[in-house]
């Protein structure tokens, strides 16, 4: 039986990659940080089948205790202070535990097992300001904000270890992707979740930003796939994953409220307080790479994707 280590499963990503590697009879191991509460919300129907243990990307032993332990096959790097808004008010701690958090992973692994195989969870947002249309592996890199500075970071030290120890250590980097599991402070879930208010008399209106920066929208449990298959190739490398397609927050709204006949016009204001310091406007990517080389395919569209989320939400508060 293979074993997995995951950073970060309590998270989107985590709770999807740690159903789908079940599936594939491996033995998950979940990293969570230590704190008084730790949210397993995500992971609750699976907690039996997978073992949670405490570790911090801050903390270089607990990495080191934590592979000596559980001697895992595949380590999967998802930890991260992800949310972009907040990276401007921790600037420090962004780069500490996104940045230097997977330096530290890095060399626990060659420490205690360097034929571990390593996946880095790079991002869309280091492009930041778009050189290229669209993005591929070769496209030069221009990010927007602190949290894609640190993302830069850990995708270029995780080519370097490859590179300079020969380690299986390969970055994966994704474009957005969203579902019903996505965190409320997130624009797509933050829609989705006012929609379903609106629609049950609880909310009047939704406070947003930039409505025509645009993004290339992905389901997460379509691009947790494309993790798992980076580490089954027979070299590791880097690899764009995205849908090839761009659409703007606008559209997300149009389609969002329209599947629960509401017009968005009548309750989306416009808050400058939510537009970003500096916006990255436009992300679409060029996953051919991906698609010839690991045979990965979507199965969820745009439209699906959104009308998904807000069915979710919509039930959520029924029930609460």
């Amino acid at each position: 039986m293979p074993t997995a280590l995951i950073t970060g499963i309590t998270g989107q990503d985590g709770s999807y990659l740690a159903e789908l590697l079940l599936k594939k009879g491996y033995r998950v191991i979940g990293v969570a940080r230590r704190s008084s509460t730790v949210s397993t919300e995500r992971i609750k129907h699976i907690l039996d089948d997978i073992t949670i243990v405490q570790g911090d990307l801050q903390d270089q032993g607990s990495l080191l205790s934590l592979l000596e332990e559980f001697n895992p096959t595949e380590v999967y790097n998802l930890a991260a202070q992800s949310f972009v808004p907040t990276s401007w008010n921790q600037p420090a701690l962004t780069g500490d535990v996104t940045a230097l958090g997977v330096t530290r992973l890095l060399e626990a692994i060659r420490f205690v097992n360097p034929k571990i195989r390593f996946y880095q969870a790079s991002s869309s947002e280091m492009f930041g300001k778009v050189l290229e249309v669209p993005q591929r592996e070769s496209t030069p890199f221009y990010p927007r904000s602190p949290y894609g500075v640190a993302k830069v970071y850990g995708h270029w030290i995780t080519v370097n270890y490859r590179e300079s120890f020969n380690m299986f250590a390969t970055s994966g980097i994704l474009f957005n992707h969203e579902s019903p599991r996505r965190g409320l402070e997130f624009v797509t879930r933050k829609i989705s979740d006012a929609v379903a208010k609106i629609k049950l008399g609880k909310a009047k209106e939704l406070r947003l930003g930039n409505l025509e920066a645009q993004r290339d929208w992905g389901f997460a449990g379509d691009y947790v796939e494309a993790m798992w298959m980076m580490l089954q190739q027979d070299h590791p490398d880097n690899y764009v994953i995205g849908t090839g397609e761009t659409h703007p927050v606008r559209e997300f709204c149009e389609i969002a409220f329209s599947h629960l006949d509401l017009d968005y016009k009548e309750f989306v204001v416009q808050d400058e307080k939510f537009y970003r310091p500096a916006e990255v406007e436009l992300l679409i990517s060029d996953p051919s790479k991906a698609r010839n080389e690991l045979k990965w395919e979507l199965n969820v569209s745009f439209k699906e994707l959104v009308t998904m989320m807000v069915d979710s939400d919509l039930v959520r508060l029924k029930q609460g």
